[in-house]
């Protein structure tokens, strides 16, 4: 079986080691730099098994580079994996790959930790599948590119996990004018009206984000639940931020409706009665959260649900409301998460002493 790697480049010089020596269990390494001004190619042709070419890409599209990318690939390859140099595959990752891929397979399925916590513990994390065959695959979208097929696809689930690395440092800013534009040239294509919704957002340009979040929910093609459910609670996160409560509050039930199985949208719906002070409702919702305990394979899991905060805004909720045992046993499971937090450490004496007192 013939395994390679492939990747788009630019000014990654601080990468290329750990990059390559994560990836070097393939049989080459196919890169395609697009303008590095310091030393990222000479580092890269330095190592065994890499072919790397320069192209710069006007009008800049990532579509057009990862596809310019995977034409460098030869044609008898068998399984091509994408990447970018600030992610790492876990050791032993080509073999795996080996164990599963049969002649009718055609795409690769894995986990994808995007961040980590401050204790290592993957943060945000979901699952990718850019691992594909040779023929049938290209790349679409100006940015928040994604792989379309032209056959019919046998996916199979690879037991590695590939963790993403972003350098905070490198700007963002061309994000939107190529959402912008690709949105003018395409108002009905609901990924990308979502993405430039979302990096509405990202800028703090709420009402502009609202406003193409509710155009991407009348798309048509916008049918995919966690999706638009994930719409919602952005939307619901521009109300909240714009302090307008109740439209929040009705954008995260909806979001709940879209979704009743999915943690997320609860955990923000009863965060956000916390912190207006209804602690009743904020209870309510936190305590349906927690009954949910698989997370979600099939869009990003949010870490926000899922690192133990929720058992310190249910204590406080229940401390509120008069349920001093269940908030001391929540409080005595933030404190097990948390065992640094010197407010969660208080609250838990706190609400120790108020459960002794009512017992």
């Amino acid at each position: 079986m013939k395994v390679i790697v492939y990747a788009i480049c630019k000014d990654e010089e601080k990468n290329v080691d750990l990059w390559y020596d994560s990836m070097k269990e393939a049989d080459a390494i196919y890169v395609l730099d697009t303008g590095s001004t310091d030393k990222t190619i000479e580092l890269l042709q330095a190592k065994p098994n890499v072919i790397i070419k320069q192209e710069i890409i006007k009008p800049w599209r990532f579509d057009t580079a990862r596809n310019e990318s995977l034409e460098m690939v030869p044609h008898d390859v068998d399984v091509c994996v994408c990447t970018d140099l600030d992610e790492r595959f876990t050791p032993g990752w080509r073999q795996e790959i080996e164990k599963v891929w049969t002649k009718a397979t055609t795409r690769g399925k894995y986990v994808y930790n995007w961040s980590f916590n401050e204790d290592g513990t993957p943060g945000v994390s979901f699952i990718l599948d850019k691992i594909h065959s040779r023929h049938g695959y290209s790349w679409i979208h100006q940015v928040h590119e994604v792989l379309t097929n032209e056959i019919e696809e046998v996916s199979v689930e690879i037991p590695i996990v590939l963790n993403h690395y972003q350098d905070r440092e490198k700007s963002r800013e061309m994000y939107l004018e190529i959402l912008e534009r690709s949105v003018r040239e395409n108002p009905n294509d609901s990924r990308d009206v979502y993405c430039l919704a979302r990096e509405y957002k990202a800028h703090y340009m709420y009402d502009k984000a609202i406003e193409q979040f509710h155009n991407y929910l009348q798309i048509e093609t916008s049918t995919w639940d966690q999706e638009r459910s994930t719409a919602m609670r952005l939307i619901a996160d521009c109300y909240k931020n714009k302090a307008y409560y109740e439209e929040a509050i009705m954008w995260l039930n909806m979001a709940i409706i879209e979704t009743p199985t999915v943690r997320e949208p609860y955990y923000e719906l009863g965060a956000l009665y916390h912190d207006i002070g209804d602690y009743e409702n904020a209870r309510n919702y936190l305590q349906q959260a927690v009954k949910i305990t698989r997370k979600n394979t099939d869009y990003i899991n949010e870490e926000t649900s899922w690192n133990g905060s929720i058992y310190d805004l249910l204590a406080i909720s229940e401390y509120f409301t008069g349920h001093y045992e269940e908030a001391y046993k929540n409080a005595k499971i933030a404190a097990q998460i948390f065992p640094n937090d010197e407010r969660i450490i208080g609250n838990l004496q706190l609400m120790e002493q108020a459960y002794k007192e009512n017992k």
